[in-house]
């Protein structure tokens, strides 16, 4: 009986990353395949332009999850800041289960808080500002007007202005705040909370009103390697992938 439960993020699918869409598509079907669920914490691509994108190679990973939540394994996906257009569509071709920004599960009585993490990372006002903006139903009804063509054009245009953004910032502004950690936490009611987004996969235990709290920072995906949080044994463990 599949008991596993999966967490992963910050894979950045793209084309010009063929060496990661491989490892992806075998751990679908040597990995997950085993498991009962899959969650996925955002940033599964490196930039979705909409549903209707159909460009290489996202037929063989639409074809690949619809195969795998056809066997029964469940499939969660919360947005990243790179995939927030992500839609029902793509869910419909999928069988996957879209979450919330902030989604709650449990395991073995634990309550487990999930969101990809560029919520918590609340000093980088500029980011929060766009982010706020980029939201909103009438900036996503303008971009996902536009001809697809030109939305494939403005997406590599953001991920260069990303990069060289990120280059002006200090890594603390780029790191979640821990002061909205606890805020979360304590408005959902969690001890344990699970994220990406920074890339810098760690455990950091700490005390929360006198209990230990945990989060756990998920491991963006390279050419080379990845890692994966594996819930087994009623305990979280992390594996190679």
């Amino acid at each position: 009986m599949k008991q596993d439960v999966l967490f992963i993020s910050d894979l950045h699918l793209a084309l010009e990353k063929p060496e990661i869409t491989r490892r992806f598509l075998g751990f679908l079907q040597q990995r997950v395949i085993e498991a009962k669920s899959l969650y996925i914490l955002g940033d599964l691509f490196d930039a979705w332009i909409g549903d209707d994108d159909n460009t290489r190679p996202i037929p063989s990973i639409k074809n690949a999850l619809k195969q795998l939540s056809d066997a029964g394994t469940e499939i969660f996906l919360l947005q990243g800041n790179r995939d927030f257009l992500l839609g029902q569509d793509f869910c419909r071709e999928t069988g996957i289960r879209l979450l919330d920004e902030y989604a709650t599960i449990e395991l073995n009585g634990q309550r487990i808080l999930l969101t990809h993490g560029d919520l918590l990372c609340s000093d980088d006002l500029a980011y929060q500002a766009f982010r706020s903006k980029s939201h909103s139903p009438e900036w996503q009804q303008n971009v996902l007007s536009k001809p697809l063509w030109l939305r494939l054009i403005a997406a590599r245009w953001y991920r260069l202005r990303s990069y060289y953004h990120k280059r002006g910032k200090t890594l603390d502004i780029m790191d979640v705040n821990q002061d909205t950690v606890v805020e979360s936490l304590h408005k959902y009611g969690c001890c344990t909370l699970i994220h990406g987004h920074t890339h810098r996969p760690k455990l950091h235990e700490f005390m929360l009103d006198g209990r230990p709290a945990r989060r756990y920072v998920l491991a963006d995906w390279k050419p080379d390697g990845a890692e994966v949080l594996c819930w087994k044994n009623n305990d979280f463990q992390t594996e190679s992938v």
